[in-house]
């Protein structure tokens, strides 16, 4: 009698702890395409950059890493020159800073904090991004500098070998786009042809395939921005997409709030839930298939306030780690239910 009243007690502590963690678990999966505000950027940034789970913001004013988990920023040690314009990738956990009107390579290493400097890109350009695919950067597009300058020009450089290569050109001239990297390809998305008149702004989604070098095009954006920022989720916690959030919409100077996604397994775009903050000039960066909107300004003019808000994203179909936290209780757990079902079969058979 005693032993199944302890056998009664044990179950239906099992029970209610099983019935504690569930919420946990989905208040987290009822979160998916929802914003959370998080820690203001403590300085403004030309830049960001992710690397072991850590988010870089780099700029003129300095480098401040963000860590998610504790929603903490702390400043680093500061370029050794000033420059805008440029590009960043990450390799082997150390930032590429390329390009901007003087064309510098230079090396940031988080982990130590120092700086070293590389062979310099060929042809020196701004208003372009930089991509990491199977150990080579990519550069693609910009402009050299005033008016009727954007290049199709696509510029490589192997970290290896601290050199550089010229690939196959992009189709249209493009110049402040968004871009991200899915399963090796560079999607280059929206943007500014200044050639393509009378409106330069593109709804393009050019793709660049970095084994065939060859180019094709995508579905192109429901709404047409330039100045806007892209991040791609890997299919690990969240379907595999590219997040095309903020930038400037034809004919105007005032950011939007626009959250774009394009899904390149079918090749199509849909609306994600809009930035609280509407934006351009943003920057976007992922940790864990989650998003951070960070940076940017409401409105493009000499008398524009930069934003410092930092937004959390969780996207469309964000599945979460299973908490590590539930595996030993329930490892421990698993053998004694397991006995006292035994114990119990057993004297329902011996009665």
């Amino acid at each position: 009698m005693l032993g199944n009243r302890r056998a009664t007690l044990f179950v239906f502590l099992v029970l209610c702890f099983i019935l504690v963690s569930m919420p946990n678990i989905m208040v987290v999966k009822a979160a998916e395409d929802s914003w959370v505000l998080k820690e203001p950027m403590p300085i403004s940034c030309s830049g960001v950059a992710v690397v072991n789970d850590k988010i870089y913001t780099i700029g003129n004013s300095g480098i401040a890493e963000y860590d998610p988990t504790e929603d903490i920023w702390t400043l680093k040690n500061p370029m050794p020159i000033n420059r805008s314009g440029f590009a960043l990738a990450v390799y082997q956990n150390k930032i590429y800073i390329i390009g901007g009107s003087n064309g510098l390579n230079q090396i940031y290493d988080p982990a130590t904090e120092t700086w070293e400097n590389r062979t310099s890109m060929p042809t020196p350009r701004s208003q372009l991004e930089a991509n990491a695919v199977d150990g080579k950067i990519y550069l693609i597009g910009g402009k050299t500098g005033g008016p009727y300058s954007t290049l199709d020009l696509n510029e490589v450089y192997d970290p290896e070998t601290d050199s550089w290569t010229t690939k196959e050109p992009i189709p249209f001239p493009v110049a402040q786009y968004a871009s991200a990297v899915v399963d090796g390809k560079i999607y280059v998305i929206g943007g500014q042809d200044e050639y393509e008149l009378p409106n330069p702004n593109l709804n393009i989604t050019q793709i660049y395939d970095t084994i065939t070098d060859t180019w094709t095009f995508g579905a192109p954006l429901p709404y047409m921005v330039w100045q806007a920022a892209a991040g791609a989720t890997t299919g690990q916690m969240a379907p595999k997409r590219i997040y095309v959030m903020g930038g400037l919409p034809e004919g105007s100077l005032y950011g939007t709030d626009l959250n774009q996604i394009y899904d390149p397994e079918i090749n199509s775009w849909s609306l994600g839930s809009t930035m609280p903050i509407a934006r351009a000039k943003l920057y976007v960066a992922v940790v864990n298939d989650v998003l951070y909107s960070i940076g940017g300004y409401p409105f493009i003019n000499v008398q524009a306030t930069y934003a410092f808000e930092n937004y959390q994203y969780t996207p469309i179909g964000y599945i979460p780690e299973f908490p590590t936290w539930i595996i030993l209780p329930l490892l421990v757990m698993a053998p004694l239910i397991v006995l006292i079902f035994k114990k119990k079969v057993f004297r329902s058979i011996q009665d």
